[in-house]
C-alpha cells in the first residue's frame, strides 16, 4: 500500500497535468485534534471508502471559536498527535488556517477552494456538529461552498436531525453514490454517513494523561521545548511548540 506522501505526490502529479478531467476529490475534517486518536483514523477512512475521495485533509486548528483555550495544547503537539494518526493512510494533517489566517470555517474554506482550483472538496462532520452548525458563522454559505457528509455520532443524532441547519439542509440530501460521481454534483449536498460506533475521545485521553502534549514533542527542557519543530505536510511550514494558535 502507497504511503501517505506517495498518494500525496500522485495526486500533485495529476493536479499539475493540464489534461487531468477528473478532479482530485478531497474530504476536508476540521478540529482541535487535541490529541488525534484512532477514531478520528478510523472514522476518516471510512468516509474515504463511502464517498470515494482520493485523500482527506485533517485541519488542525489554531482556535476554535467555540470552544475555550483553557486545555488546549500547543499546535505542534497537535499536529503531530495528528501525523502519527495519519501514517500509511490518504490522510494529510495540516496546520493551513494558521498561513491562512482563519479562524472561521466558512472563511478557511473560501480560502481553500480559491487556492486549490483543480480540487473538489466535501467537508466531513460529526453528528454533533451538525446539531450545531446552525451557531457557526454563515453556515447557510458553508453548505453553498461544497457538499456537507455528516457521520452518525453515538449520542448525538437526536439533536443533529432536529437542528435548525437539519431543517433547512433535509431539501438537499443526497446519496453518497452522488459524490463518488464527481463531477455530477453542486452545493449544497448533503450526506448522512452511519457506522459503528466509536467511543474513543480526546477527552479521555487527556484525563488519562495529562502530559501528553510534552510527551509527544519529547520537551523535558526549556531549551528543547523552544528547538521542537513540526512541519506541516500540506504547506511545508515548520510548527514551533511553543505556537498555541
Amino acid at each position: 500500500m502507497a504511503s501517505a506522501r506517495e498518494r500525496a505526490d500522485a495526486c500533485l502529479s495529476f493536479w499539475r497535468n493540464p489534461l487531468r478531467s477528473i478532479p482530485i476529490l478531497t474530504g476536508l475534517l476540521g478540529g482541535s485534534f487535541n490529541p488525534a486518536h484512532g477514531g478520528h483514523r478510523r472514522v476518516t477512512l471510512f468516509a474515504a471508502e463511502a464517498l470515494g475521495l482520493d485523500e482527506v485533509w485533517w485541519l488542525v486548528s489554531p482556535g476554535n471559536p467555540l470552544k475555550p483555550r483553557a486545555g488546549m495544547a500547543p499546535l505542534a503537539a497537535r499536529l503531530r498527535s495528528a501525523h502519527q494518526q495519519a501514517r500509511r493512510a490518504p490522510i494529510i494533517p495540516t496546520a493551513i488556517e494558521q498561513q491562512l489566517g482563519t479562524r472561521f470555517t466558512v472563511d478557511t474554506l473560501a480560502k481553500l477552494t480559491r487556492r486549490y482550483p483543480k480540487r473538489r472538496f466535501v467537508w466531513l462532520m460529526g453528528a454533533d456538529n451538525l446539531a450545531e452548525l446552525h451557531r457557526w458563522k454563515d453556515w447557510r454559505r458553508i453548505a453553498r461552498t461544497m457538499p456537507i457528509a455528516v457521520i452518525a455520532r453515538p449520542g448525538y443524532d437526536a439533536r443533529a436531525m432536529t437542528s435548525p441547519a437539519m431543517v433547512w439542509l433535509r431539501r438537499y440530501r443526497v446519496s453518497s453514490a452522488s459524490i463518488r460521481k464527481r463531477g455530477q454534483w453542486s452545493a449544497p449536498a448533503l450526506v448522512l454517513l452511519r457506522f459503528d460506533p466509536d467511543h474513543r475521545s480526546a477527552t479521555a485521553i487527556r484525563r488519562a494523561n495529562a502530559g501528553w502534549a510534552e510527551d509527544i514533542l519529547g520537551t523535558g527542557s526549556d531549551i528543547a521545548q523552544r528547538k521542537a519543530t513540526v512541519r506541516d505536510r500540506l504547506t511545508f511550514r515548520s510548527i514551533r511548540s511553543e505556537e498555541v494558535a
